[in-house]
């Protein structure tokens, strides 16, 4: 497997195309995958925003004053009413708020991000991130680059581990899984339970080539990388039914 990033890629404004910007820049094959940093995708649809276009609400009071008793520093409560009104599900609320997007994705302070932003306060997550991968792929299309998957990408932390790693937000053009359940292992044994996010780990591998910070490059080509002959699926966010973690998490509240 090869992963090349995309390089002399410009700063991103609302209404670029993206599809254009990477074709310009990349020698797609049939076959290859593009991951798109969602910075980049926020750009394009306009999902700047500045503190000012978020009125507070007494619960937006409330969670920056909890959170900044705990940090011992003042906390925007503009800002926490952003990350109310971009989730679905407040799962924690202090020492920091992990939320439910609306799209399904599990991350703290609704994947908002203030950095990188020129001229505005933030940036948010993509509406729908998958329908964004399909724009881009779609457009790949229209100029002649056929068969290329987009994957629209992130970076977040996980439980019980230091650092971020790259994840998917949306998909569009293969499986976010392949499912090994049935297939035996070296030994022979049938394999009950094994079903790989490969959205997810296409997203790491390239967040290694992207880089962070400044020096950051925001589109990977994943090239000489194949499905395989396996079922695949595009569950990716687990039901809430069936997520003990976050039924743990209902029931659980924070003391200092």
């Amino acid at each position: 497997m090869e992963l090349t990033a995309v390089t002399d890629l410009p700063e991103v404004r609302p209404g670029d195309d993206l599809a254009e910007l990477v074709a310009d820049r990349a020698a797609l094959e049939p076959g290859d995958v593009l991951t798109v940093a969602s910075t980049v995708v926020s750009k394009a649809e306009g999902r700047t925003a500045d503190l000012e276009e978020f009125p507070v609400s007494g619960r937006a009071t409330e969670l920056a004053e909890r959170i900044g008793s705990v940090a011992g520093e003042q906390k925007d409560p503009r800002f926490a009413q952003a990350v109310l009104e971009e989730s679905t599900e407040l799962l924690i609320e202090c020492p920091f708020m992990l939320t439910e997007t609306r799209f399904g994705h599990i991350c703290v302070n609704a994947g908002i991000d203030r950095s990188n932003v020129p001229d505005h306060d933030l940036l948010l997550l993509p509406r729908k991130p998958t329908e964004s991968a399909e724009r881009i792929r779609a457009g790949l299309a229209e100029r002649g680059h056929e068969d290329v998957a987009v994957i629209v990408t992130d970076t977040c932390g996980r439980p019980f581990r230091h650092g971020q790693r790259g994840v998917a937000l949306g998909w569009a053009g293969l499986p976010a899984s392949r499912d090994w359940r049935g297939e035996p292992d070296r030994d022979g044994r049938e394999l009950g339970v094994t079903v790989q996010s490969v959205v997810d780990e296409l997203a790491s591998a390239a967040n290694l080539v992207t880089g962070e910070g400044a020096d950051g490059t925001p589109a990977v080509v994943v090239r000489d990388w194949a499905f395989g002959d396996l079922e695949g699926s595009d569950e990716l966010f687990r039901d809430v039914e069936d997520d003990l973690v976050r039924q743990a998490l209902r029931g659980w509240d924070f003391e200092p």
